[in-house]
């Protein structure tokens, strides 16, 4: 298949299910996707909320990899805000030694959960900058660390003999430069941030200024919530009414939720002055061959590698399903001409 394909999953707690059941479908979906032939199985971190059952990716995803052979096992991503890149570092290395060629590491900048968790989260510790923990990282993803760090000669032991790979979650141009400027891998949330004009700013920035560290090469994905379904009724049904809202505060910090409750919450927490942006939640859907064409247009649009598609159906045998017809929508697509052929016909 040309098109990258992968799943995030957030462990959603949908009413009626325990933390448990939750948990034992995010495994059997991550099962599904190695059936199909998806490249990857992300799962998200959330904090404080009773609505998902997973703060903790690097745990879980150790499970995951314990229940598969084959599929990339990975974070969507790990909020490094909170934590020692340092112990990040030990954590993945430790996975990626376990399983070779299997752990992605995705990384984030938002805070994962409500203000009162972030200062849980960092209670006693110190605030670098993401562009330095990101650095930082990589340092200690690929070995000791040099004569000009402070801790120089530590190592995050084990030392996998193929390092995680390490993709920057983002939806700004930001982002998207600075994994440009390390030499990472890009996602662009589509399904968090609905800006077109934006993501595609991103995208551009991203391969314009793309640094090969370490020999490695740019790749490009977006992130995308997706239902597909028998028919255009269904998938319209499915994708609901949902929304995304953007919070910006007075310091400049943003924040996405995805509905206005959580936007409720997180501004009671923060205390702080705020605009508020809400918009309908950008999701793809409809048949499996609508779908195609609109995965063709996002890939042409973007001039992207692949796809990383969640679904927040709640009926689960629905939402599995929609993951069985994704991977059939986008298997039709096989080489730049094809692509094009479909787009135009």
């Amino acid at each position: 298949m040309a098109l990258r394909l992968g799943i995030l999953d957030q462990s959603v707690v949908f009413p009626g299910l325990s933390t448990q059941e939750a948990l034992q479908y995010t495994i059997k979906l991550a099962q599904l996707g190695e059936r199909l032939g998806y490249e990857r199985f992300w799962i998200a971190e959330h904090h404080g909320t009773p609505f998902s059952a997973g703060p903790s990716p690097e745990v879980l995803a150790a499970y995951l990899l314990a229940q598969t052979s084959t599929i990339r096992i990975g974070s969507g991503g790990v909020m490094l805000q909170h934590y020692s890149p340092y112990k990040v570092a030990e954590n993945f290395n430790l996975l990626a030694t376990l399983a070779p060629g299997r752990v992605d590491l995705g990384v984030g900048r938002a805070p994962g959960g409500m203000p009162l968790t972030t200062k849980a989260l960092q209670v006693g510790g110190e605030q670098q900058p993401l562009e330095e923990k990101l650095a930082e990282l990589d340092v200690f993803l690929h070995g000791p660390a040099g004569e000009e760090h402070p801790l120089a000669g530590l190592q995050a032991n084990p030392l996998p003999a193929e390092a995680a790979e390490v993709y920057v979650l983002g939806t700004s141009v930001a982002s998207a430069e600075l994994a440009a400027s390390l030499g990472y891998r890009y996602v662009y949330a589509l399904s968090i941030h609905n800006n077109p004009e934006v993501a595609a700013a991103a995208f551009s920035a991203y391969r314009a200024q793309f640094q090969a560290v370490r020999g490695r090469q740019p790749e490009a994905l977006l992130g995308i919530a997706v239902v597909v379904a028998p028919t255009e009724e269904e998938a319209v049904e499915l994708a609901g009414e949902g929304v995304n809202v953007r919070i910006t505060f007075e310091d400049g910090q943003t924040v996405n939720v995805t509905s206005l409750e959580q936007a409720e919450l997180f501004i009671k927490q923060s205390g702080k002055a705020y605009t508020k942006e809400v918009k309908k939640s950008n999701v793809v859907h409809g048949t499996v061959s609508s779908v195609r064409r609109q995965l063709l247009e996002l890939k042409e649009t973007f001039n992207i590698d692949g796809f990383i598609a969640s679904n927040l159906t709640a009926d689960v045998e629905k939402r599995f399903r929609s993951f069985e017809l994704l991977y059939e929508a986008a298997s039709g697509i096989e080489d730049s001409s094809a692509l094009e052929a479909q787009v135009k016909g």
